[in-house]
């Protein structure tokens, strides 16, 4: 995969939510003239993977407990180089959970989920990265919630959320964006 299927994708993303509009115009714009999107060397900003777990029944999502910043967040992190946003957020989920990945299921290979937002200055291997964007490239995968998931060392807690209290672990717009479109999936299941 290289940045034209990450336009690609960004190009088949639809959304009814006019903050992820621009926030998919804004990232097409910024692949487009960023050669290096995917390492995190770049600034202001780069692309980022990550992804919203469910379980099986969609009633529960995942979430972790970041030790460097200190906030629940679903797992993800830097693509360090590589073009595979979609294997970036699988790679990233079983290293964040623990979990070897024949337990992380891939519900769809279309973009779940774009966000852009700002990450403070922060340390990493001895010096100071400088605040700058995450564009952030999320992925829908479920997990089943009756194996227990060990973690790593990169959050204090792993914990499986009911939908209806995860903004009460983050309260920001893109989670109440995606407990909003795991509703939609949920009734249309239901259907």
């Amino acid at each position: 995969m290289h940045r034209n299927e990450l336009l690609s994708l960004l190009d088949r993303h639809q959304t009814r939510f006019m903050d992820e509009s621009a926030f998919v115009r804004k990232a097409q714009d910024y692949v487009r003239i960023n050669e290096n999107c995917f390492y995190r060397e770049l600034w202001p900003g780069h692309v980022t993977g990550s992804a919203w777990v469910v379980n099986p029944s969609r009633d529960h999502v995942l979430l972790l407990h970041h030790r460097k910043h200190d906030q629940w967040f679903q797992p993800g992190g830097h693509a360090d180089g590589d073009h595979d946003i979609l294997r970036v957020a699988l790679r990233e989920t079983s290293e964040e959970t623990g979990l070897d990945p024949e337990h992380i299921q891939l519900v769809d290979n279309r973009i779940f989920d774009v966000d852009i937002h700002a990450i403070p200055a922060t340390p990493h291997e001895g010096k100071l990265e400088p605040a700058h964007q995450h564009i952030d490239i999320r992925f829908l995968l479920e997990i089943d919630d009756a194996i227990p998931i060990p973690g790593n060392d990169e959050s204090h807690q792993v914990l499986w959320v009911p939908l209806n209290r995860a903004s009460t672990f983050n309260n920001n717009r893109s989670t109440y964006r995606m407990v909003e479109k795991t509703r939609r999936l949920r009734h249309w299941r239901a259907a």
